[in-house]
């Protein structure tokens, strides 16, 4: 009865997983001699778009994209917020007995950060991608992979976000991002939470060692601001603690879920189910483009508007029409953003009168270059 109990329950997630991948394409491309696949979903709004933003989604060590897919499908946000998700897959490492990894061990001629860069260029040549705005996250070993990724690919990735994994000591050690990024992490205190040693040699680093890495990367705050989450299922042995570092304009660099009592886990999909991980995940990592926090040049978060010198935007907030008050900038192309980094409206500037009523009631982020003003819709 066992037996079968677990052979029913491996066909079902099979299923789900064959059921969850149909909605994706399948796609290759040949890189360093090799063919390369991924997965890949493209949201039907994207022949309307000019400009779309790209997440990476990393599965964990000796896994599957279809895995990563199954734990963390990220097709129906793609819909509602117009994006593209893309998994890719990991080749076999031959000094690990062939387990698919991201961060081949030595001596190895895999270096999959230049895949990574390789497949951003590929994907962009089929599609409006908006090269300011590209992001990594990855589960396990894809999560030390999206580390990775931050460190070394800085100049094209805009935020990262790592479930079950702190970084390794010598990935710590060598990393050097070139600008502000932001960097979420969701880790159980019961998942080598303080990092791991070994022989007297600490092999990966805690998760406090990275959060204040980061944190002074992004010149934030060294100590964070600390919420309960509200603990929605008390039946999973765990609640949570959202842990967020601030920088000097009060905008929110780093972000940590905390998992008290969790584990090696996906919280939504296993283990914690007080927060989703793949929801936490896209609405942290949007609010950020290649110039950082999108709208960030205020000293509050809470403020309604950041003018500059040369352009201001009246009444404020509003109701149907907004007034434009520009001096060099007609012609320019402006986009006007949600609070969390969802492009709801662009076009160039002709006249000093728009209107907004399809909008809904709520904060926005209105940018022309690198002018932003923050705006309210009553």
């Amino acid at each position: 009865m066992r037996i079968r109990f677990f052979l029913t329950l491996s066909i079902l997630i099979c299923c789900i997983s064959n059921l969850k991948a149909q909605n994706y394409l399948t796609r290759s491309i040949q890189y360093a001699g090799q063919t390369r696949v991924y997965s890949i979903y493209v949201p039907s709004s994207v022949s309307t778009l000019t400009d779309i933003p790209l997440v990476f989604n990393f599965h964990a060590g000796n896994g599957t994209r279809l895995d990563q897919i199954t734990l963390s499908d990220m097709s129906a946000l793609a819909d509602t917020a117009n994006f593209i998700a893309l998994y890719p897959q990991a080749l076999p490492d031959p000094n690990d007995g062939g387990s698919k990894n991201w961060l081949h061990k030595d001596p190895s001629t895999i270096d999959d950060i230049y895949f990574i860069s390789a497949l951003i260029d590929s994907v962009s040549a089929d599609y409006p991608i908006d090269s300011n705005r590209i992001y990594a996250c990855g589960y396990s070993l894809g999560g030390e992979f999206a580390y990775e990724i931050g460190c070394r690919l800085n100049h094209k990735i805009a935020a990262i976000a790592a479930v079950a994994r702190t970084m390794q000591t010598n990935q710590i050690n060598n990393c050097s991002p070139t600008k502000p990024t932001g960097v979420m992490t969701i880790i159980g205190t019961n998942d080598q939470y303080n990092g791991l040693s070994f022989g007297g040699i600490q092999y990966y680093v805690s998760a406090n060692d990275v959060h204040n890495y980061w944190a002074n990367n992004n010149v934030c705050d060294t100590t964070p601001l600390i919420t309960q989450l509200p603990n929605i299922d008390p039946s999973d042995g765990s609640t949570v603690e959202r842990h967020s570092w601030e920088n000097s304009n009060g905008c929110i660099y780093v972000e940590h879920l905390k998992v008290l009592g969790g584990g090696h886990d996906w919280p939504g999909s296993f283990g914690n189910m007080d927060i989703n991980s793949t929801n936490e995940i896209w609405n942290f990592v949007s609010k950020f483009d290649l110039n950082g926090r999108i709208g960030c040049n205020s000293t509050s978060e809470n403020e309604l508007t950041s003018y500059p010198t040369d352009l201001a935007i009246f009444p404020n907030p509003f109701k149907e029409d907004i007034q434009i008050q520009f001096n060099d900038h007609l012609g320019e192309e402006y986009k006007i953003y949600t609070d969390f980094g969802k492009l709801v409206y662009q076009g160039k500037l002709s006249s000093e009168s728009l209107n907004l009523s399809n909008l809904k009631s709520g904060l926005y982020i209105f940018r022309i270059q690198e002018n932003v003003i923050k705006i309210v819709k009553k």
